[in-house]
């Protein structure tokens, strides 16, 4: 029994440890909060006696680190879909993912009814270009089952050398039958912002947030406004999974002065935030529409819950994703990390978004519309031999340059551009003319 003996000693030793710690935190937090519970001595015995006949009866002989990192692994899974153990090569993926470059296929993988489940592919990536959708459940990778394998394994598989295929089998919600793809790992390394103008309004599609999202937005903005004075912004956040919370303060900053972006609360004080635009706005009233859909998740809700609750700007689409809580990573003597739950957001106006996500002010689900065949043209004027010309043609710039691309069939898109233009007509019609 001399191994039960050292673990229990180190364990108890690690609890002694701990303690000055926690008195501390228990000093610094708000009256309300009450001190930690007693320490489950008599658990963590028993979990030391597990240990012990496992190293002496299991058929195979075990390894005491991977024994432990299970362990590990298997406490920090009881509590929420996004905690996990970070060993010291997952705790390196996810520090590239959040600087914006890493070799795999793009996809954001959460938990849903304990399921590994797509919240959003990454614009670009292989995992769009492959059809992959949010809401889509992984069955297997390179075919192994997913069942019982932790979320930041099944990240690890995904990735790989760049040019490598990883093959994995979804089933798509509302569907029994499954479908497998091969995909090719790529560099991920995407810009995280897009734009383009059409007509008088700009578009930019924001596919996830990074450390310099907000910088890159401001650039667009930049770029577009050197074009000519812009009469609407449609900011494209649908099946954006989020990112570095940062990026969502300081694009929130871009459209609104002067105001509360997001504040976290939880039970440690240092766990509640207040975060506030940082700049001076750059487009503080022009008319916006915001799109989101069940892919939008977690910092890209928070952008739409502010713009939403300082009636910045219109809210487009279907419920977002419903991810409001707060991950910190704490790192480990190992050189791993526990990526820990430790706060929930709030919109401005006090609002959870966990597990409700952010309701559009506007209902526009995802449609495929087609413009009406006529059986025969219809003749204009224009068309009459010999018809009068126009004095006065060309003497306008067309302002209603017209999608093109994957816009050109985005029914959503169109209802956004429809609302700006008719917000941006009816600006004209309560503006003076002068004629003489």
């Amino acid at each position: 029994m001399h191994a039960l003996s050292l673990l229990r000693s180190a364990l108890l030793g690690s609890i002694v440890l701990m303690l000055p710690l926690s008195t501390w935190a228990a000093e610094t937090e708000a009256p309300r909060e009450t001190a930690p519970d007693a320490l489950p001595l008599k658990e963590i015995s028993a979990m030391a006696d597990v240990f012990e006949r496992i190293k002496r009866a299991y058929v195979h002989p075990t390894n005491d680190k991977e024994l432990l990192e299970g362990a590990m692994k298997g406490m920090v899974q009881q509590l929420d879909p996004h905690s996990s153990y970070l060993d010291p090569e997952a705790l390196r993926q996810l520090r590239e993912a959040t600087e914006g470059e890493f070799g795999g296929v793009g996809l954001e993988v959460g938990l849903e009814k304990g399921r590994p489940t797509i919240i959003s592919p990454i614009d670009g990536t292989p995992a769009a270009q492959a059809g992959l959708k949010p809401h889509d459940v992984l069955l297997n990778v390179n075919g192994r089952s997913l069942d019982g394998i932790p979320l930041e394994s099944i990240v690890t598989m995904m990735r790989g050398s760049i040019g490598s295929s990883v093959t994995v089998t979804v089933q798509s919600a509302g569907s029994s039958e499954s479908r497998t793809v091969t995909m090719k790992r790529a560099s991920i390394q995407t810009p995280s912002i897009s734009a383009q103008r059409l007509g008088s309004i700009g578009y930019v599609r924001i596919s996830q947030f990074q450390v310099r999202t907000g910088q890159e937005l401001r650039q667009a903005l930049d770029h577009l406004q050197q074009q000519g004075a812009l009469e609407g912004i449609v900011l494209d956040m649908r099946n954006n999974p989020g990112g570095v919370l940062q990026g969502a303060v300081d694009v929130s900053s871009a459209f609104v002065n002067d105001g509360l972006v997001v504040y976290t609360q939880g039970r440690l004080k240092e766990s509640n935030m207040r975060y506030s635009t940082a700049h001076d706005a750059m487009l503080p009233s022009t008319p916006m529409v915001v799109l989101i859909n069940e892919g939008t998740a977690s910092a890209a809700e928070i952008v739409a819950g502010a713009l939403q609750d300082h009636h910045r700007a219109v809210i487009m689409g279907t419920t977002s994703f419903g991810k409001g809580s707060v991950q910190s990573v704490l790192p480990l003597e190992n050189g791993g990390g526990l990526k820990l739950t430790t706060a929930l957001y709030y919109t401005p106006n006090g609002r959870s978004i966990q597990a409700e996500g952010i309701q559009p002010d506007i209902a526009v689900a995802p449609a495929n519309v087609q413009p009406l065949a006529t059986k025969a043209p219809i003749r204009k004027e224009a068309d009459l031999k010999g018809h009068f010309a126009n004095a006065q043609q060309g003497a306008t710039a067309d302002q209603d340059a017209a999608p093109t691309g994957t816009l050109a069939h985005d029914y959503q898109v169109q209802e956004a551009l429809q609302l700006l233009k008719g917000m941006a007509v009816f600006k004209h019609l309560n503006t003076p003319s002068h004629t003489s």
